[in-house]
């Protein structure tokens, strides 16, 4: 698993005063593991909103860590945005696995959409009556590594900014925990920290705050200086705050029509903008407006990414036809739901800033007021409204404030005035997607009707590649979501053996295909071992992986032999279809015999790294590939000493162009293993060493290191067929628990033995045996040769009956029963004690 380093606490905050002001996402895990608070900024950041994550298991919701070989730490190394090539493990898991109270460091997270976002984060343990809460403060690395963070001392915000666009990306920040000696100071930020914690009593508030001040305030450091005590940049004056409810009603009040309205003219009936000036523009400003509709054509919509298609929208405007530019989507936009129909259809519309674009010259207070990523709550009966033009060739000064509250962004009201705006909508396709807004300085000439006209050209071209980047971006989450569903979400934790993969599609643009790994546990400690390979790509392929691992699942759990589990793969092939091919191995590892059991399915060989660090390439015979028919299969047995490593992929991991497969496989086995790393170090190891980005297959890894299970924690017996035998498994059960030392379970065990050999010993003909695994866990198998898995059913008060799997089933951690080749296994766990 990977590992986190220990937190980095710097040099205790001086009481200066000066604080760096940061877009804070604060998420806390109540002790159950579920989410119990989840701020705007976290919607900001992570993209869900509260209401889809609120009281949800805490798992699957946060991002997971970039895939690297472990977490930059606390040293603040920015990650490099793009795509995340070999998935993650869970922030939650990460985090809470930390024995330390309190971590900070800078920790790159993918997004469902596999975007890598560089994240600092500052983690503490919460002590409540319930348990223990993990609370999670997260900010974005990015904007602050490319201009500084916002300074203020006390209430007052310093004017720092690194505009110097030679700066961008070289300003060094990481993430810190810094004690702060002086009481008073610690009160003061404490306070200020508290406004964007859980919405709790104050009483509560300030146990939560006296626990977090000792184990070290969050902080940050900038460019190797002093620590920076960090506070929500919700506390600068003039931040948007929710609409005052009405006064007796409860109910929040909707935005008045502003009357600065009445003294603008409304819009055409025919839909085009405002008129505000003479209709005609001088010969040159017609070539400079044809020019930019030029660029527009040529320079937006180079990518199907919605952030960088919006981006490259501001960039043509900038600073040819205006000094600043934002648009602005409707925030389902970058949700899984269809937009409404009826924009109107709620108080609020909710938007999302989603880029900027200002000339050198502009203030550095205008960034700072509107930040890329903002949520905004735009009231639906407000104008201008997100589908209505606006132009206002000079904001008077009396009016600048209401036009800010129109925008969403009360702050901005000292900026505007004396400036030209255009506000324009982005539609495309019948679709209000969102709005586009423009500012001129007022050295400059005023907008004017042509200047609307061009405005209004220039969104609806881009409305059109935003809303292309919408439909693919709907399309690629419902592909991910299908890859997502039918693959394994994380290595399962299995006795004797450590396990880790990797998934890669080949197709960039679906992220699907048709590789396939799994692992499985069978009966006895074993577990199967599978990496397949259906041929062909995108969401056939995918949808026919699916089918094959559906059926591999549900044959592994007859465990039957390698071969024969393949042939009945293959004749299920012929029945789906002729065109469905695919290549497979399937190995089986026992941990308590040392063994691996395999056989092929014309798929590549796996490699085996023994303990002492030699790889080679099994020797087992090859097969003909899933659908293909009338080629046996055959199963072959190799003894695995533990420290021994498997490694499973499929051929788009070692096809090398102009190579073939022999260099690749090659690779693979130049030692690139060593026996003291992790699977998931080995896993990352092979795909830097050994995977390219050129290459255009899916990949699938599996990597499996075997450990084994000493024979002093495994006991078994074989019973006879005499119903006395039931008091011999008993008494062989608390003598073995006794010699474990597990005496404070010998009396629950006893009693889960004795009903499962009782009911064994009825439908047995020849044969019950009875075997305990001391694995971490205590594991107890009771066998039979009969092949019908006993079912659990309801015992009335008078049955003197049926009362066996009930207990089983009420008293045990976990139960189930699986056939075997011949007969079955009834088993149970039970936690082992503290």
């Amino acid at each position: 698993m990977t590992r986190l380093p220990a937190p980095a606490t710097t040099t205790a905050l001086a009481a200066t005063g000066v604080s760096a002001l940061l877009r804070l996402a604060v998420v806390c895990i109540d002790p159950d593991g579920d989410i119990s608070y989840w701020n705007r900024g976290a919607e900001e950041l992570f993209g869900h909103r509260w209401e889809g994550v609120f009281g949800r298991p805490s798992t699957g919701v946060l991002p997971h860590a970039a895939g690297t070989s472990g977490p930059p730490g606390a040293s603040g190394a920015p990650g490099r945005p793009g795509r995340s090539t070999a998935g993650g493990q869970d922030v939650l898991e990460l985090l809470d696995d930390l024995t330390e109270p309190a971590w900070a460091g800078s920790l790159p997270t993918t997004d469902r959409d596999g975007a890598v976002k560089d994240v600092m984060w500052w983690s503490y343990r919460i002590m409540e009556p319930a348990g223990r809460s993990l609370l999670l403060i997260a900010a974005n690395a990015r904007p602050l590594r490319d201009t500084g963070p916002r300074l203020a001392l006390g209430d007052r915000l310093l004017p720092y900014t690194a505009d110097n666009s030679a700066l961008r990306g070289s300003v060094r920040v990481a993430a810190r925990l810094a004690p702060v000696p002086d009481p008073g100071h610690a009160a003061h930020l404490a306070g200020r920290l508290g406004s964007v914690l859980p919405r709790v009593s104050a009483g509560r508030l300030e146990r939560i705050m006296q626990q977090i001040v000792p184990l070290g305030y969050p902080a940050v450091e900038v460019d190797g200086t002093l620590p920076l005590p960090v506070l929500p940049e919700e506390y600068e004056a003039g931040a948007v705050r929710a609409a005052p409810a009405n006064p007796g009603t409860g109910r929040t009040a909707r935005t008045t029509r502003p009357a600065y309205r009445e003294l603008l003219p409304g819009p055409r009936t025919d839909g085009s903008p405002t008129a505000l000036a003479p209709a005609l523009a001088p010969g040159h400003v017609l070539d400079e407006q044809l020019a930019l509709l030029r660029e527009t054509g040529a320079k937006v919509g180079s990518t199907l990414d919605l952030e960088t298609t919006a981006r490259e929208l501001c960039g043509v405007t900038v600073p040819r036809f205006a000094d600043f530019a934002a648009v602005l989507v409707v925030d389902q936009l970058f949700s899984d739901t269809e937009l409404p129909k009826d924009d109107r259809a709620g108080d609020t519309i909710i938007a999302r800033r989603v880029a900027v674009a200002q000339t050198a010259t502009t203030p550095g207070s205008w960034a700072a007021a509107l930040p890329e990523g903002e949520l905004i709550p735009l009231p639906t009966d407000s104008t201008p409204r997100i589908g209505e033009p606006l132009v206002v060739p000079v904001i008077d000064p009396a009016i600048a404030r209401d036009i800010a509250l129109d925008l969403g962004v009360p702050g901005l009201g000292p900026l505007l005035p004396e400036r030209s705006m255009i506000v324009v909508p982005l539609t495309a396709r019948g679709t209000v997607l969102g709005r586009m807004c423009f500012l001129r300085h007022p050295g400059r000439r005023p907008f004017d009707a042509k200047d609307a006209a061009t405005a209004s050209e220039v969104a609806a071209r881009g409305a059109v590649h935003l809303d292309n980047a919408r439909l693919h971006r709907m399309e690629s989450r419902a592909a991910a979501t299908l890859q997502r569903s039918m693959m394994p979400t994380r290595p399962p934790r299995l006795p004797g053996v450590r396990i880790a993969h990797r998934y890669m599609p080949g197709d960039r643009q679906a992220q699907v295909g048709g590789d396939w790994f799994d692992a499985i546990q069978l009966p006895g400690g074993r577990v199967a071992l599978i990496v397949g390979d259906v041929m062909g790509h995108g969401l056939l392929s995918a949808a026919v992986m699916g089918q094959f691992r559906t059926s591999v699942i549900t044959m592994a759990a007859l465990d039957l032999p390698p071969a024969q589990l393949l042939r009945h793969l293959d004749n299920l092939a012929h029945r789906l279809g002729a065109e469905h091919l695919a290549t497979c191995v399937y190995a089986v590892y026992d941990p308590i015999h040392r063994t691996l059991t395999l056989a092929n399915a014309g798929h590549i060989p796996p490699v085996l790294s023994r303990h002492d660090g030699r790889s080679e390439l099994l020797q087992i015979p090859k097969g003909a590939p899933i659908g293909v028919g009338g080629v046996p299969f055959e199963t072959v047995e190799i003894p695995v000493p533990d420290g021994s490593w498997l490694v499973l992929c499929t051929d788009g991991l070692v096809e090398v162009r102009g190579q073939g497969i022999d260099a690749g496989l090659a690779a693979l086995c130049a030692n690139v293993i060593e026996p003291q790393q992790t699977p998931e170090d080995v896993c990352e190891q092979i795909l830097s060493r050994v995977h390219s980005d050129d290459r255009r297959d899916d990949v699938a890894l599996l990597v499996a290191n075997f450990q084994g299970i000493p024979s002093q924690d495994v006991a078994e017996w074989r019973l006879s067929m005499d119903p006395s035998d039931v008091r011999r498994a008993r008494a062989l059960t608390r003598a073995q628990l006794a010699d474990w030392g597990l005496e404070a379970l010998g009396e629950l065990t006893e009693l889960l033995v004795s009903e499962l050999v009782t009911n064994a010993l009825r439908a047995a003909s020849h044969e019950v045996s009875l075997r305990l695994m001391r694995v971490g866990k205590l594991l107890v198998e009771v066998s039979d040769d009969d092949h019908n898995l006993p079912q659990l059913r309801r015992a009335d008060a008078d049955d003197e009956e049926g009362r066996g799997l009930a207990l089983v089933s009420n008293l045990s951690r976990r139960w189930g029963t699986s056939r075997k080749a011949v007969g079955k296994v009834v088993w149970f766990e039970l936690p082992l004690p503290s």
